[in-house]
């Protein structure tokens, strides 16, 4: 039992493991030496310390004795690696800096910055990564810098890779933890997991992980009526992984896998640090002064986040070449709603004045419909010869489908027959736009989107390593890629400037190539010096239309024709060294790296 404090949360921890599997002699050795931990950066087994650029890997042990309960604990202790911490969900990665800022839910064209991999299997599609727990993992691998050549779109900034266990033929082994956290102020949260591997015979085995988590809570809020809802950012995070291992001869292996997550929130970890429903300033309403670690709502918040992810690794070794094949599909539902009533109250009061109707309860809902197909197929050569390498092809599809509803009942009521609304300032644009007949049915809705995507991206790469003598050797690589989006975009309601039928529809494509070459050299087995050139690419998409009845002639002027955007790049210089002394009880490793961000996909707030 292990027991952690951080001046705000207390972790009591409870582990176990059932283990039956051969003794080795060397597993009953004491040694200070660290341990060699075996990563797949470039796609082949290979030391940390031999891989020859920027890359982290930290084992379930080094993990687990370091207390990280999600992805934001963990990024602590791993340079160059940050997160916006946005709440269970809705975390979005850094890698060195190169970041556009926050990007929200209402701004779904944009793609990330970071890659990130189930294993083999991209997961990071459609900006906010899946929120999975970390358990039963081998390793996490975050590969610092460019890594378009070998991952492709998305890995501009790098790469972070789930490794996880895989079945193991021929043992029986389980591990279960328990864990209760106590927040200095806030609700308990409790977890717990178990990992169990049993073979099938002498050519199978299966591995099965489940694991349910309830999410502490720590944030109060404040009602209407003036009582206070405790705790209301608390959830639960529950999934399953089920692998199963078929080696049917000592050349193929069989890898299909099945991972299942739900995640559930209550609420955000949000202080409001004002909030207009509810301010010391009121003047015809009771004063209300939120305290620390409060905010002020006036109905439920929170996520619903179903993930599915089968995939499927197929490995046949011919002995001189591996030819693999990964086939993956994600299906996930992310249902995110958000409390709007000071959002729409603000626009209703901008234009009526002081009503009852900018306090009615007015509930935005997000919904994200995502189903992902990709293939990758490559062959490798093996083993170490003079020259190393791969190549590789890749497809994917994405069809995914993003809507926002804004049901506030009552609103309707405020539309005059005519359409044109009461009270309103003839000046104001808005005032000379009226709802109409609603096209898509929406009733007492101010706001309305659906908005669909279909991608398609090809890409082929290759990569090789020429060992030009024990010391040097020299790193090539080159990715080309292909990509085509297409959108229909629907708006309405009062909030919107309503779309002809059948939507406004959207085009993007290009291509382009994403290369690498390294240059190593190593003085001795504990001492490697680096120099390399990367390039890393995030895929451009398809601005929304102008609001126009919100806009102004000179918005139109400005913002209007804003069709497309174009693939951001990165271009990464880099020189590092990778050094291991007193008989390797002590690693160094350092880099110093210039990056040019060409075409930044910046977020710009289009009318007055």
């Amino acid at each position: 039992m292990s027991i952690r404090s951080n001046g705000t949360v207390a972790c009591i921890v409870l582990a176990s493991a059932l283990v039956a599997h051969p003794v080795r002699a060397a597993d009953t050795a004491t040694s200070t030496t660290l341990e060699e931990i075996v990563v797949t950066a470039q796609k082949r087994l290979g030391s940390v310390q031999d891989t020859p650029f920027s890359v982290s890997a930290t084992s379930q042990q080094q993990i687990r004795d370091s207390g990280a309960q999600n992805i934001t604990d963990f990024a602590r202790n791993v340079a160059g690696l940050t997160i916006a911490d946005l709440g269970p969900g809705q975390s979005q990665m850094a890698i060195r800096g190169i970041s556009s800022g926050q990007v929200i839910r209402d701004q779904p064209g944009v793609k990330e910055q970071v890659g990130v991999y189930l294993d083999e299997s991209p997961i990071s599609i459609a900006l906010f990564t899946p929120d999975l727990e970390m358990f039963d993992l081998e390793r996490i691998e975050v590969l610092r810098g460019p890594q378009g050549t070998l991952f492709g779109a998305g890995s501009e900034a790098g790469t972070v890779r789930y490794i996880t266990t895989q079945p193991k033929l021929g043992v029986l082994e389980g591990l279960a933890d328990a864990s209760v956290e106590l927040p200095k102020s806030g609700s308990v949260g409790a977890s717990g997991r178990l990992a169990v591997n049993m073979p099938m015979g002498d050519t199978a085995a299966v591995r099965l992980v489940v694991y349910e988590h309830h999410l502490p809570g720590f944030i109060d809020s404040i009602q209407p009526d003036g009582s206070i809802k405790k705790d209301v950012n608390d959830g639960d995070r529950a999934g399953v992984r089920l692998s199963l291992l078929w080696k049917p001869t000592d050349q193929l292996s069989i890898t299909p896998r099945f991972v299942y997550q739900k995640l559930k929130t209550n609420g955000y970890p949000r202080e409001d640090a004002y909030n207009i429903l509810a301010n010391p300033y009121m003047t015809t309403q009771p004063a209300v002064a939120i305290g620390e670690r409060q905010q002020y709502t006036q109905q439920r918040e929170g996520i619903d986040d179903a993930f599915n992810l089968a995939d499927l690794k197929i490995d046949y070794d011919f002995g001189p070449t591996t030819l693999t094949s990964i086939t993956s599909y994600t299906h996930r539902d992310v249902t995110v709603l958000r409390d709007a009533t000071q959002l729409t109250g603000s626009v209703t009061y901008d234009v009526f004045g002081e009503v009852p109707q900018v306090r009615i309860n007015s509930p935005l809902f997000d919904r994200t419909h995502l189903n992902v197909t990709s293939e990758e197929l490559r062959l490798a050569s093996n083993g170490k010869a003079t020259v190393d390498w791969l190549v590789g092809g890749f497809f994917q599809h994405v069809g995914r489908r993003y809507g926002q509803d804004l049901p506030t009942p009552g609103y309707d009521a405020l539309n005059a027959t005519t359409g044109a609304w009461p009270g309103c300032p003839a000046a104001t644009p808005i005032c000379n736009f009226p709802l109409g007949p609603n096209p898509v049915g929406l009733v007492d809705t101010p706001f309305y989107s659906d908005i669909s995507y279909h991608l398609q991206q090809y890409a082929a790469f290759g990569e090789a390593t020429w060992h030009i003598t024990d010391q040097w050797g020299l790193t090539g690589g080159l990715r080309y890629y292909h990509y085509k989006e297409d959108r229909v975009l629907i708006f309405n309601g009062v909030f919107a400037a309503a779309t002809p039928p059948g939507g406004v529809p959207g085009e993007v494509d290009a291509d382009g190539v994403s290369p690498r070459g390294i240059l190593s050299f190593k003085l001795d087995e504990d001492t490697q010096f680096n120099a390399q050139m990367s390039k890393g690419f995030r895929l451009g998409g398809i601005n929304d239309p102008i609001n126009l009845p919100l806009c102004s002639p000179a918005d139109r002027i400005e913002f209007g024709g804003q069709g497309n955007w174009k693939d951001e790049t990165s271009k990464n210089y880099e020189i590092g060294g990778k050094f291991r002394f007193l008989d390797r009880t002590v690693t160094l490793n350092v880099s110093a790296f210039y990056t040019d961000i060409q075409n930044l996909q910046a977020t710009v707030t289009a009318g007055t």
